[in-house]
């Protein structure tokens, strides 16, 4: 699947997105490296830590189906530069991308920027930091 089919995803899945308090919808879809495609939404919460971002929610539900190998991610948003994923979002892609995965960020306007997962978060800790204690 090409980079514009996956933001397409990303944006019709945007819709869904729950956002009572903030109403920024974001959409996510998610390629695994088998050709599966999971899609994600923001869901917040009248808590607001235990909101969960739209990246988030497309890998979770991955995992949970047992997919753990990814091809690429495409995220969009209302924003005016194409949205990037937030920390506590890269930290978990860290968990499961290879360093070269492409992350494809986009906005409604149709501005679109990729970037590796390296890229996204350089020197992250990783599964192999605690293989010290294995």
């Amino acid at each position: 699947m090409n980079k514009e089919k996956l933001i397409e995803k990303a944006k019709d899945i945007r819709e869904r997105a729950y956002v009572p308090y903030s109403k920024f919808p974001v959409g996510a879809a998610l390629l695994t490296k088998s050709g599966e495609i999971y899609e994600g939404v923001n869901i917040e919460n009248a808590a607001y830590p235990t909101t969960c971002c739209a990246e988030r929610v497309a890998i979770f539900k991955a995992v949970a189906d047992g997919h753990y190998d990814f091809e690429t991610l495409a995220v969009i948003a209302d924003t005016d530069r194409p949205v990037p994923p937030c920390g506590s979002c890269r930290q978990v892609m860290s968990e499961f991308f290879a360093p070269d995965t492409p992350v494809h960020t986009a906005n409604l306007s149709g501005k679109t920027k990729t970037m590796t997962m390296a890229e996204l978060l350089p020197f992250s800790f990783t599964p192999d930091d605690l293989s010290k204690h294995e």
